[in-house]
């Protein structure tokens, strides 16, 4: 497996396209993910986030029967509950990359993003993180400090 692309997030809608990738991903393989992305995407309205956050319940019924993403219903709310804090954080910290920049550094902002997000976990920060060109640490030496063996092709 390669290291994930990084980006230069331009806006809110980019930090919710990867975090919504990093949901998905949880448990799921990531041919299967990568492959329904395109539609994800577009079944999201680009992951804007004024729009994800104010999905009604009848839209989340049709994302969820939608053949072009993951029918995960628990997954799609998250999304849209992810979107809604999004938005609240931006609108404390005036952007979210300061929110990001508000922590000590990986740990507590990695602890956060965890505490504060649906279906995001401890890899799914870092990966996060990663992409979104946050600080983190070394791959090897994060995964030696949780204990997790890196896969070889790494």
């Amino acid at each position: 497996m390669e290291a994930p692309e990084q980006i230069d997030p331009r806006g809110l809608a980019d930090y919710l396209d990867v975090m919504s990738r990093a949901v998905f991903q949880s448990g799921m393989s990531w041919q299967v993910v990568n492959a329904k992305w395109p539609g994800t995407h577009e079944a999201f309205r680009g992951f804007d986030p004024e729009s994800v956050a104010n999905l009604s319940p009848d839209e989340i019924d049709e994302l969820a029967r939608d053949g072009r993403l993951i029918r995960n219903r628990r997954k799609i709310e998250g999304v849209v509950q992810n979107a809604r804090r999004m938005l609240d954080l931006e609108r404390q910290h005036g952007s979210f990359k300061a929110y990001l920049a508000s922590h000590g550094g990986f740990e507590e902002t990695a602890a956060d993003l965890v505490r504060r997000f649906k279906f995001l976990g401890d890899f799914g920060a870092y990966y996060f993180l990663y992409v979104v060109r946050e600080p983190v640490p070394d791959y090897h030496a994060w995964c030696a400090s949780r204990g997790r063996s890196v896969p070889a092709a790494v």
